[in-house]
């Protein structure tokens, strides 16, 4: 099969013929309809060794996967040769970036006929950020105040819209750019990172950062007591005061990906696509560090349902 591998940090993504993944017990082999990295995945140890420390490149990056179940390892339940499904990929094996990739099958959820597999495969890792964000570890409410940073890429624009559902307010920030995209997200108000300060917006109840750096410190200021900074982006070096901050990394979930289905199937969650590039254009297309964009790069590795 064609996939896209990386053996170092400097010679970065190459496409390379690899032989076809065997699912292992409880597993699942994916062909692959479309896929999508992470940024900062080169700053990952699993990209580059496995749990026991040893070296496992070439590896295949991109843990977001859309697809088809193309076979059941042994013991394998809940799913059939043929059925729809997206989700995430171990860290600490290969990716989706391949036409083909093995999935333990409680990190995959049925995908809905009707749901595009682009869209599917971009809200897989970030909805599922924004989900645990919000709900598992800010335990967000109706009725609170929430500041969502970078609320035009794929994690924001996912949480304002989980959150306008639930009966929040949302305050969205970015780049002026971005300001019309955010404000037609279930955002009610936007704040202008490049021309406005963040400690004038008052106190929120929850931050979901995945910016990092001066933003990440900044915002511990605006936290009211009681209230959650939760960022993505790096672990925090100040707590808000009398309230928490949380770092964490998203984890597979069949709960929270069927219940993420369900809302792109109803239109209720829209995924933030940036633009769709085939197999062959990926190491040019996801460049490592590469500057942000307002959403998420998916790779298109087969066309059909």
């Amino acid at each position: 099969m064609q996939a896209i591998t990386v053996r170092d940090r400097d010679a970065g993504l190459c496409l390379t013929e690899l032989p076809d993944p065997r699912a292992a017990e409880n597993d699942v082999v994916v062909r692959v309809h479309a896929a999508a990295m992470t940024s900062g995945e080169f700053d990952w140890p699993s990209t580059w060794s496995d749990r026991a420390g040893r070296d496992r490149t070439p590896s295949v990056p991109g843990h977001a996967v859309s697809g088809v179940v193309d076979e059941l390892g042994y013991g394998t339940t809940g799913l059939t040769v043929g059925q729809r499904v997206f989700g995430v990929t171990d860290w600490f094996r290969d990716g989706a970036l391949a036409e083909y990739v093995a999935v333990e099958a409680r990190n995959l959820a049925p995908l809905p006929v009707g749901v595009d597999h682009a869209a599917a495969a971009a809200a897989a890792i970030s909805g599922l950020t924004a989900w645990q964000a919000l709900f598992d570890h800010a335990r967000l409410t109706a009725g609170q105040t929430v500041l969502i940073h970078g609320a035009a890429g794929g994690v924001g624009s996912i949480a304002a819209q989980l959150a306008h559902e639930v009966g929040c307010r949302v305050i969205g920030s970015g780049r002026r750019a971005h300001r019309e995209r955010v404000l037609g997200a279930g955002v009610e108000a936007f704040l202008d990172l490049e021309a406005e300060r963040l400690e004038d917006i008052g106190a929120v109840d929850v931050v979901l950062d995945v910016i990092g750096g001066d933003i990440l410190q900044r915002s511990t200021a605006v936290v009211r007591p009681g209230g959650t900074l939760v960022t993505i982006a790096e672990p925090p070096t100040t707590q808000p005061a009398d309230g928490r901050a949380v770092f964490f990394i998203v984890e597979a979930d069949r709960s929270r990906l069927a219940a993420l289905a369900e809302r792109l199937r109803d239109g209720r969650v829209t995924a933030n696509v940036a633009a769709v590039r085939s197999l062959a254009d990926a190491p040019a297309a996801l460049v490592p560090n590469a500057p942000r964009v307002g959403g998420t790069t998916i790779v298109g590795v087969r066309q059909g349902s």
